[in-house]
This record gives C-alpha cells, sequence and structure tokens, in this order.
C-alpha cells in the first residue's frame, strides 16, 4: 500500500481515503463519492477495511461485528474504487518475539466525554488505527460521516495537531427512507426491534419540534429529563446518554436553542446505536 502511495504521488495523482470497518451500506458509498469528487478523475480513491480490535471495550460487539469483505470488494468495485486495502491484525499491530504492541496516539479533550465517557479505551484505538492509515495509504483527503460525530471532530483535531498533510471532510448522515441512520450495526435489529430503533430519530424531532415552539432558550436539564423518560419508556429501549453540546468544543451547554448540537446513544436491545442532529 506505502509503494502504491509513493508511486502515486510521484504521478501527481490526488489521493482520498474512506477508513470504514467493513460490512459496507449506502452511507459509505456516498463517502466514496465524496472523495472521487475531491480527488477527481486522475486520482485515486481507496477504501480501508479493518474490524480494529483497539477500539472495542472487552464487553463489546468486536467477535460478532458483521464481516463480508468479498461482498465489500464487490461493492468498492461498483462504485470505482481503485484500492481496498484490507489488513489483518499482525499487519497492524506487529509484535516481536512476543512483545505487546505498545504506541497509540491519543487525544486528550475532545475524547473525554459522551462515547469516551461511554467507552474509556474506544477513542484511543480510534486516532491510533487513523493515524497509522493516514501513514499508510498517504492520502491528500480523508472523508468520515458525522453520524459519528464526536469521531469527527476527534480526528479533524488529531490530523491539525500532528500536522498530517491532508485534508479531513466530513460528510452529512445518510438516513433509512424512514429516518434511521444508516449503520453497519442495523443488522444486528431483527424483527420488531428495527421499527423500535426509530426511537433515536423520533427524540431528535421532539427536541427539533421544543425548540421550534420555545420562545426562549430551553434549561438543558429539563429537556433531557424529558427525553430520557419518552426513551426509556419505549420497548426494549434504554438510554446511555443525551447531551447538548456546543458543535465546535463538543463542551455541554446550559440552555438549548438554534444551533447546538444533539448527540444520544440508546441501546435498542442489545445493540447500541448513537444518532445526532445541529438543532
Amino acid at each position: 500500500m506505502q509503494r502504491l502511495a509513493r508511486g502515486w504521488r510521484s504521478e501527481a495523482a490526488k489521493v482520498g481515503l474512506i477508513p470504514t470497518m467493513g460490512y459496507l451500506h449506502q452511507g459509505h458509498l456516498s463517502l466514496v463519492k465524496r472523495a472521487r469528487k475531491q480527488a477527481g478523475s486522475d486520482g485515486k480513491v481507496v477504501v480501508s477495511i479493518y474490524v480494529n480490535p483497539t477500539q472495542f471495550g472487552p464487553q463489546e460487539d468486536f467477535s460478532r461485528y458483521p464481516r463480508d469483505l468479498k461482498r465489500d470488494a464487490a461493492l468498492c468495485r461498483e462504485a470505482g474504487v481503485d484500492v481496498v486495502f484490507a489488513p489483518s491484525d499482525a499487519e497492524m499491530y506487529p509484535r516481536e518475539e512476543g512483545a505487546a504492541y505498545s504506541t497509540y496516539v491519543v487525544e486528550e479533550t475532545l475524547s473525554r466525554g459522551l462515547e469516551g465517557a461511554s467507552r474509556p479505551t474506544h477513542f484511543r484505538g480510534v486516532t491510533t488505527i487513523v493515524a497509522k492509515l493516514f501513514n499508510i495509504v498517504q492520502p491528500d483527503l480523508a472523508v468520515f460521516g458525522v453520524k459519528d460525530f464526536q469521531q469527527a471532530a476527534v480526528i479533524t483535531r488529531m490530523a491539525r495537531d500532528l500536522n498530517f498533510p491532508l485534508k479531513v471532510l466530513v460528510a452529512p448522515i445518510h438516513r433509512e427512507s424512514d429516518g434511521l441512520a444508516m449503520s453497519s450495526r442495523n443488522k444486528y435489529l431483527e424483527g420488531e426491534l428495527r421499527a423500535r430503533a426509530l426511537v433515536l430519530w423520533e427524540s431528535i424531532h421532539k427536541i427539533q419540534a421544543a425548540v421550534a415552539a420555545a420562545s426562549a432558550p430551553i434549561p438543558a436539564p429539563r429537556l433531557k429529563a424529558q427525553l430520557k423518560q419518552f426513551i426509556d419508556g419505549q420497548p426494549s429501549a434504554r438510554l446511555d446518554y443525551l447531551e447538548f453540546i456546543h458543535p465546535e468544543t463538543l463542551a455541554p451547554v446550559a440552555e438549548v436553542t438554534r444551533g447546538v448540537q444533539v448527540v444520544l446513544a440508546v441501546f435498542v436491545g442489545k445493540t447500541r446505536l448513537i444518532d445526532n442532529a445541529r438543532i
């Protein structure tokens, strides 16, 4: 992969990267289109597919996370991807003579709350693997989806702070026709759980409606309490967190008004789903 990247650079070809964990859906393919547009017809588009073990906690779904490389490669081929980079664990986390892998990249501000609080080791794994992918693929641009709102902010900050010579692009959420944010984990939603997963989108609608109808900013604790009661009252649903934050600093806000970002994580059955929206 590095040899390919160096060759492309010698030809002045612009390279776009879409890092994924595979089991691709139309949301991923929309990122491919964005990368192709930015890289140009003479550029190269790389999709990395790697289920990264270091971003999963010990009780999370690493072992059962959906994997289908043959299917993903076919989708990439149809979408005009130039290279699928699908490394092994041994390649991404090399060990010599049994010694543990010991070098990690850590962002220490934006990654603290929200997902970072619920999944304490998650972002260390994310920033480490993305930094490695940036070094391996050597892209001019990398495209991420805003469904993982905090992740996009953390990676953008990491790329800036570590002087990676690339541009991070953040693309809109791709949703199903009924509003559910596309996710590889939606595969877990069997039977009635698929309909119950709409509780995230319904919660966002309730927030938007409340702010639109309010004549003054709404105290965040009051609105959070109302939404927690709504979500936890739905069958098979349990709120992990719901926060109102500043869209750039990710700091919690005391009052909810237009321009604030809402981010939430909800368990539907055993499946943990995330979503967000700008109010």
